[in-house]
């Protein structure tokens, strides 16, 4: 009678085992300490002020002039808000979605869908087509056969 098991039996000697587990303990070291080293730089980065409190739009969301775009806030979408905190009275530029990028965006995916469904659409009836061909042609030599 005949084992099920797939796993080869050189892999299971003790020797590949230990290289195994040495290789993807490796690994794992290696990816919990670059999450450890990330942790820890960006611990040292001071939070904006509308994230710690609340804050009053005083210009609202306008795109980012190209002076602008070095800005963090401007990297991000393009767009900018300008903001009064309103305990420690700071005046900050908080990225924003614009509706008319919203809107554009929108359209944007509205128009690959439509390109997507109009490309199945063809598949399928070309697909059809040939699947109908092959069973014609089945039938065809079923009946030449008789």
């Amino acid at each position: 009678m005949e084992s099920d098991c797939r796993i080869p039996v050189a892999c299971c000697r003790p020797r590949i085992l230990a290289l195994h587990a040495l290789f993807w303990g490796l690994v794992s070291l290696r990816v919990f300490g670059a999450a450890l080293l990330s942790e820890e730089k960006t611990t040292a980065v001071v939070a904006p002020c509308w994230l710690l409190e609340e804050f009053v739009v005083t210009l609202e969301c306008f795109q980012c002039s190209s002076f602008q775009t070095s800005w963090l806030a401007c990297t991000q979408t393009g767009y900018v808000e300008k903001i009064n905190c309103t305990k420690t009275s700071k005046e900050e530029y908080k990225s924003c979605r614009s509706t008319v990028m919203e809107e554009h965006l929108f359209w944007k995916f509205e128009a690959a869908m439509l390109a997507l469904t109009a490309f199945f659409a063809v598949l399928v009836v070309i697909r059809q087509r040939w699947l109908d061909r092959l069973a014609s042609e089945k039938v065809r030599r079923q009946i030449e056969s008789i």
